[in-house]
């Protein structure tokens, strides 16, 4: 498997583009805001002659779900996340408005179906397992490859940090549970590929992350 990263819009969000010799690509996370960032992620797909098949969302906060209709309207294809994350489409106009992006945003996407815990997520020759991990949002997913050894962690996990959890439906205990639960529960070797900033790997954060140190875990 290839994964192609971009950093897009003001959050400086992670965009990322797998695929493998099938030519057939999963897009995690269309952050894609403005037209040059559209036109970048497309010229990508086109040079390397990719076929999108699937377009997924670690959760559903306004920066991870930008480029959702652009995708949609660009090659047919509609977001997955988890249905916990749902509500948070129809708010994407009051996110950028908080944010001070006004109309920017342009009109959301709806999804095309739900990812449930413990799901097989395959494309081409690549099988995702979806891990259900809310705290920074109650939907949030990661989605993780045994195979390459490979976690996409969205916005639970970063580099020697955690997400955030004041905004709509965030808990921190509850972050920490899942991060404890379902992502430190990986091999150290596990390379981490979060939602903003650079990758890390599982041992790395269980080490040097403040967040996740002895007494700080549920």
């Amino acid at each position: 498997m290839t994964i192609q990263v971009f950093t897009f819009n003001p959050f400086q969000e992670n965009t990322y583009v797998l695929y493998d010799d099938s030519r057939e690509a999963a897009i995690v996370d269309a952050g894609c805001l403005f037209p040059h960032e559209q036109a970048a992620l497309q010229r990508f797909i086109t040079d390397h002659g990719l076929h999108v098949a699937r377009v997924l969302n670690t959760h559903l906060h306004l920066d991870h779900q930008f480029g959702n209709r652009f995708v949609h309207d660009t090659w047919g294809i509609a977001p997955e996340a988890h249905r916990q994350d749902e509500f948070l489409i129809g708010t994407l106009p009051l996110q950028a408005q908080a944010f001070g992006l006004g109309g920017q945003a342009g009109e959301a996407q709806p999804l095309a179906r739900y990812i449930d815990d413990g799901e097989a997520i395959s494309f081409g020759h690549t099988t995702l397992t979806a891990l259900h991990v809310p705290g920074h949002s109650p939907g949030g997913l990661a989605f993780y490859c045994a195979e390459e050894g490979v976690l996409l962690s969205g916005d639970t996990l970063f580099h020697e940090s955690v997400g955030r959890t004041d905004l709509a439906g965030g808990d921190h205990p509850t972050l920490l549970r899942s991060i404890a639960d379902r992502l430190l529960t990986l091999p150290d070797a596990t390379t981490v590929l979060p939602g903003h900033g650079d990758r890390t790997t599982i041992g790395h954060e269980r080490l040097h992350n403040p967040f996740l140190q002895p007494g700080m875990l549920p």
